[in-house]
């Protein structure tokens, strides 16, 4: 199991300065992963239900700041060594594929080949509209398609691509990432399209555990979803082991136990004991990589939450 943090994208810690300094830190602890999460325009009303709390209401918005997800990378790719920049996620219909395709190879480049591609076909439908990005009841197959495209440039000598949604021939495209074929690309979401998108598309799946509707907040519930993620590689003839497996565990806390909604003590929450065994029961059903939710509202305490982490948690989780 390797283990992965965020940075803010918004609000008074989200300076080049800080950004730096949460990242560098995370090197020096020895943490694998940092990801970026994916808005461009935050709309004033927002009636879209949020997938990822009981309540629906999405609590992002305020002055509808919001750093732009792959400039925040290419910043981090010249201010960090070993972590590997993820994006967690990029809402696929929110860029034009041949447009996103050399920016993410770009990035990859510039990195040394340290780029995991997060993605999935996002939640408001309001920002769909403001971006004019395709229908919104559209997404998933605009997702899936994109997904090809992508792998059609990164791959291709010639590239040639003819879909609904976006077509290209008679184009060169280079530079291709470092990383062959491509850089890996998890697809997240959890419902049965999300699985099969990641099945039959994916390097790895990438889920939240609390969504409302599809929770994944036990190793039970990962495991039942696991076996329908393995079954729908098999029906599309792809070897279910290739399959890597992420997982976002965005409520972590080690300060409070919490209850579940399904009763019990919440998953990855409590003292480092128990968050230690959650980790270790996780990966026994498969899951390789770990995102947390480690920010505060300062430097010094975000990154004493992860120093935390690294020294009070991780040497208690069984190998």
């Amino acid at each position: 199991m390797d283990f992965g943090f965020g940075i803010p994208m918004r609000g008074p810690l989200a300076t080049p300065e800080n950004l730096a300094a949460i990242c560098r830190h995370g090197e020096e602890l020895g943490f694998s992963y940092v990801y970026v999460s994916d808005h461009i325009v935050i709309p004033r009303d927002i009636d879209s239900r949020y997938p990822y709390n009981e309540s629906g209401e999405w609590g992002g918005g305020g002055t509808g700041e919001w750093l732009e997800q792959l400039t925040v990378l290419s910043y981090l790719a010249g201010q960090t060594s070993s972590l590997r920049l993820l994006t967690s996620v990029m809402v696929l219909p929110y860029r034009s594929p041949v447009y996103v395709a050399n920016v993410l190879s770009t990035i990859d480049v510039l990195s040394g080949g340290r780029l995991t591609l997060g993605c999935g076909v996002g939640w408001m439908s309001e920002e769909f509209k403001a971006l004019g990005a395709p229908p919104f009841e559209e997404r998933g197959t605009v997702g899936s398609e994109y997904i090809r495209a992508l792998k059609e440039l990164w791959t291709s000598d010639a590239p040639e691509f003819a879909g609904k949604y976006c077509s290209f021939s008679n184009i060169t495209f280079a530079p291709k990432p470092t990383q062959k074929p491509h850089p890996p690309i998890w697809v997240g979401g959890e419902s049965d399209p999300a699985l099969k998108r990641a099945a039959l598309l994916g390097d790895g799946w990438y889920p939240i555990g609390n969504n409302a509707r599809f929770p994944l907040r036990s190793p039970g519930q990962i495991s039942r979803a696991v076996e329908r993620l393995h079954q729908y590689a098999e029906a599309g003839n792809r070897d279910p082991a290739a399959i890597d497996l992420a997982f976002s565990a965005s409520w972590y806390d080690e300060r409070t136990k919490q209850t579940a909604p399904e009763g019990g003590r919440l998953s990855f929450t409590g003292n480092p004991e128990q968050i230690a065994e959650d980790i270790t029961a996780f990966a026994e059903v498969g899951i390789r990589h770990l995102m947390l939710n480690l920010q505060t509202p300062t430097l010094q305490e975000t990154q004493e939450r992860m120093r935390y982490f690294a020294n009070e948690v991780t040497p208690l989780v069984k190998a």
